[in-house]
């Protein structure tokens, strides 16, 4: 049975460098956006639409009659999803960053973790990772780190019947605030081995 890490992670915290990190230092595959690319491949999706949906709870549309629907799009993309994630876990060892892959792999028994920091670390990261926050003003970034998270655990709660973020739900938590992360990866890798 292959190994598998799953990432969830609040918006700005460092989760994507631990999974792409960890990847490389256990050997192990990582999978995040090849998830949403492969979505595109198998529906014929714009990527920057299936990114934006995969980031967004479910929404009820409104019909001209005053009857409400789920959007039959981004459910396409939730299944597509699922699927997608059962399929390269299959593969072999690897590491999966967000998508709800902890609860759509839980029969798997990954080894899952959840990397969290505080708000001025989330801005300081975002600020540093690239010219589309730099655009922003501090509440700007604040109010989208919040809609992300905000999001991500809307999406949880569709999928799973455990809380997104509660530390009860995964097999470790990592406060990234004070950290280094390239620092802590080796260390990081060794403990996932053993408890793998």
């Amino acid at each position: 049975m292959p190994k598998i890490i799953t990432i969830s992670r609040e918006f700005g915290s460092g989760g994507r460098e631990i999974g792409k990190r960890l990847s490389e230092e256990l050997d192990f595959a990582y999978y995040d956006q090849e998830i949403i690319k492969e979505i595109c491949k198998q529906t014929g999706m714009n990527e920057n639409f299936v990114n934006e949906v995969s980031e967004r709870a479910i929404t009820l549309v409104a019909n001209q009659f005053g009857h409400t629907f789920y959007n039959q799009q981004q459910i396409d993309i939730l299944v597509s999803q699922q699927k997608i994630i059962q399929e390269l876990a299959k593969k072999g060892d690897c590491v999966i960053v967000g998508h709800g892959c902890a609860e759509i792999l839980a029969d798997q028994h990954p080894f899952s973790i959840f990397v969290y920091a505080s708000m001025e670390a989330k801005v300081k990261r975002c600020r540093l990772k690239g010219p589309e926050e730099e655009k922003l003003t501090d509440k700007e970034l604040v109010r989208k780190i919040k809609d992300v998270d905000k999001n991500r655990k809307k999406i949880h709660e569709m999928i799973a019947p455990t809380k997104w973020g509660e530390k009860e739900n995964y097999d470790l938590c990592l406060n990234t605030t004070h950290i280094e992360i390239k620092e802590v990866i080796p260390g990081l890798a060794k403990y996932i081995q053993e408890c793998l």
